[in-house]
């Protein structure tokens, strides 16, 4: 039997780790971002993203505060304060295989201001990583 990856989600969250992440994904793993109108396509670019989104998102204040499951597919809303006090909410819409790597994750953010500061923010985030 597969292992739950969103209990992995959940512990990469809790200690960010590339190899972690590395190990959850499937190559062909496609992220769509609230931000960018294009599919991103592949292990890389997603591992890019996820990597930059929890340097942007992942703080203190981070939490999940709600999960829909699925067979094969979880949502899970998030919560968190951006510095300056910027409330985000969002949610993670996550799909696997059988293996129980995950082949889909999409990210929706609210409110408008929140979705601006983020967009500014892993701008940055993804220009550090190269």
């Amino acid at each position: 039997m597969a292992t739950d990856p969103i209990r992995s989600w959940h512990a990469y969250m809790a200690a960010p780790a590339r190899e972690v992440l590395d190990a959850l994904l499937a190559d062909h793993v496609v992220f769509l971002s609230p931000a960018v109108h294009t599919p991103q396509e592949g292990k890389a670019v997603t591992m890019k993203y996820l990597i930059a989104a929890t340097e942007v998102l992942g703080n203190p204040s981070f939490r999940y505060v709600g999960e829909w499951r699925r067979e094969r597919s979880a949502v899970l809303e998030f919560e968190c304060t951006l510095d300056g006090g910027i409330q985000v909410n969002g949610v993670d819409m996550i799909e696997w295989d059988e293996t129980g790597r995950i082949t889909r994750f999409k990210v929706m953010l609210r409110p408008m201001k929140a979705l601006n500061a983020v967009v500014s923010a892993m701008g940055a985030a993804l220009a550090r990583l190269g």
